[in-house]
C-alpha cells in the first residue's frame, strides 16, 4: 500500500493536547488530589455500625444504590448546569444551582464536607495566580462547582469531567468500605467491577436529567448520615 493514501495521524501537538487533557482527568479523578476527600465516608461508617452494611455484597449494594439514586440525580447533573453556568458567565444560574444543591443536602454532616471539599479544589485551581474569584463570591461553595471548575480550567470535556467525579466518589467509598466492613483489597476489586456499568449509565443519566427530574432519594443514606454527626467512634470525619 503506498503511503500516500495512508490515514493521517494526529499532529505531534494534536497528541500531546490529548495526553494532557487525559493526564488532567486522571488528576482530577486521583485520590491524591489534596481536598481531603479520603476524610470522609458519606454515612458508610454509621451503615456499618447500625448492620446494614456487613460484607462484600451489601457493600456493593449500598455503593451502587447511592450511585444510581443519589449521584446520578443530583451531584452529576449539578456538575452539567454549574459549566454551563460558568461557561456563559451566568452569575444568576450559577447561584440558583449552587443554593439547589445545598438545599438538597440531607445533613448537616454533607453540607459541611461539601463546602470543605469544593474550597479546597477552588484554593488549588487558584494557586498559580494565589486568587480567585470564585472563592471570593457569596456562593454556597460545592464539590460539584469545583469540579465544574476544574474541568473548564484544565480542558476537560464534560463526559470525562462526569466520570472523574464518579469515579473519585466511587474508588473512595470502596475504600472506606474495605476499612470499615473489613474487606479485602481483591473484595475492594470485585466490588469496582460490579459497579462500573452503573457509573457509566450514572453518567449517562447526568447528561440527558432535565431540571423537573432532578433529586436523590435515599432515605437510609440520609439516617446514615445525621448518625454519623454523633456516633460514639468513628475513623471518618463528621
Amino acid at each position: 500500500m503506498p503511503l500516500s493514501v495512508l490515514k493521517r495521524g494526529p499532529t505531534a501537538t494534536t497528541m500531546d493536547d490529548e495526553v494532557l487533557r487525559f493526564c488532567q482527568t486522571l488528576r482530577l479523578a486521583s485520590p491524591t488530589l489534596p481536598i481531603g476527600a479520603y476524610s470522609y465516608s458519606q454515612g458508610l461508617e454509621s451503615a456499618v455500625a447500625k448492620g446494614w452494611v456487613v460484607d462484600e455484597a451489601t457493600a456493593q449494594s449500598w455503593i451502587e444504590g447511592l450511585l444510581t439514586n443519589g449521584l446520578a440525580r443530583l451531584d452529576l447533573p449539578l456538575v452539567c448546569r454549574l459549566r454551563v453556568a460558568l461557561e456563559g458567565h451566568d452569575q444568576e444560574r450559577l447561584r440558583f444551582w449552587s443554593e439547589y444543591l445545598r438545599a438538597s443536602r440531607e445533613a448537616r454532616e454533607l453540607v459541611n464536607e461539601d463546602a470543605a471539599l469544593g474550597l479546597s479544589l477552588l484554593k488549588l485551581l487558584a494557586e498559580p495566580q494565589r486568587t480567585d474569584p470564585l472563592v471570593d463570591r457569596d456562593l454556597p461553595v460545592s464539590l460539584a462547582l469545583g469540579f465544574a471548575a476544574a474541568g473548564l480550567a484544565w480542558d476537560i470535556s464534560l463526559r470525562a469531567t462526569l466520570t472523574a467525579y464518579a469515579w473519585s466518589w466511587f474508588e473512595n467509598q470502596v475504600a472506606a468500605a474495605v476499612k470499615l466492613v473489613p474487606l479485602g483489597q481483591t473484595a475492594g476489586q470485585r466490588i469496582i467491577s460490579g459497579v462500573l456499568g452503573a457509573l457509566a449509565a450514572a453518567v449517562a443519566t447526568a447528561e440527558t436529567l432535565p431540571d423537573d427530574a432532578l433529586g436523590a432519594l435515599a432515605p437510609g443514606f440520609a439516617l446514615a448520615c445525621a448518625h454519623h454527626e454523633t456516633q460514639y467512634t468513628r475513623l471518618f470525619r463528621s
